[in-house]
């Protein structure tokens, strides 16, 4: 395939990526606006929370998708892998933050990345509540409602707050050592249940960094290009096989922060 031909394929599935987060986003208010009448089920434990609001955005998502690139390989949180032979997969979280979805909290957000060849080549994430997306392409910058997005350099571990989030495959333990060591490199942390909105917020410079000791590609692959593409670094994430379906440590931070929470994190 030329570079001629990546260009053009790349910048399409940019825009039906902003479309299908953003039409996403939509449904996914209309639900939180009637969150009271949604039936809640529970997955991994009782604070793995979802509901029809997460599988039906999902599934609009996956058929918009699908109609226009049916090569593609499809990658949900709710339904899981559908592979592909174009060399593109996205991946796709209906709503991640569903805990403050359903409990009437703003922070929550539609998150929606294409992968080539295994590489997160463009990243979407919508938060309809603020009326705010975040796009980014490879190559091509990252920006927030049109406007330019650029980490700054000058922000550090101690003169910014960090993103943290975690869940029960983590021990308590594990968190405590982790936000113990934050704390007396003299940080200090943040977390709101969406992790990838907070990745979004890295990019957007609203905090220095975000770590989490596990979590799943449907949750992070979005920010990591966003983050990539306004100059922060990302700590890769293996998309080989079946290691795409399991999580694994996240961290995306500014350049100013990178060594101490690489250190944090054991990086």
């Amino acid at each position: 395939m030329s570079e001629s031909v990546n260009h053009d394929a790349l910048l399409a599935r940019l825009a039906l990526a902003e479309k299908v987060a953003r039409a996403g986003g939509e449904k996914a208010l209309a639900y939180f606006h009637q969150r009271d009448s949604l039936v809640v089920e529970t997955k991994h434990d009782l604070q793995d929370v979802v509901s029809k609001a997460d599988r039906e955005v999902e599934q609009m998502i996956d058929q918009q998708i699908r109609a226009q690139y049916p090569d593609d390989g499809f990658l949900g949180e709710e339904y899981g892998l559908q592979t592909g032979s174009s060399g593109y997969t996205w991946v796709v979280d209906p709503i991640d933050g569903t805990s403050p979805f359903l409990n009437g909290m703003p922070n929550w957000c539609v998150s929606v990345a294409v992968l080539q060849d295994g590489v997160p080549v463009i990243g979407v994430i919508y938060a309809p509540y603020y009326q705010e997306c975040y796009v980014a392409a490879l190559g091509h910058g990252a920006t927030l409602n049109g406007k330019r997005l650029q980490v700054d350099p000058a922000r550090t571990l101690q003169n910014h707050v960090t993103g943290f989030g975690a869940n029960s495959y983590v021990s308590p333990d594990e968190v405590g050592k982790i936000l113990a060591s934050l704390l007396d490199a003299g940080g200090n942390f943040i977390r709101i249940g969406s992790g990838a909105l907070m990745l979004a917020w890295v990019a957007a410079g609203r905090v220095v960094g975000y770590y989490e000791p596990y979590m799943h590609a449907w949750d992070c692959l979005a920010g990591y290009c966003l983050v990539k593409e306004a100059g922060g670094w990302y700590h890769p994430f293996n998309t080989e096989g079946d290691r795409l379906l399991k999580g694994a440590q996240v961290l995306a931070v500014a350049p100013g922060a990178e060594a101490d929470l690489r250190r944090i994190a054991g990086l």
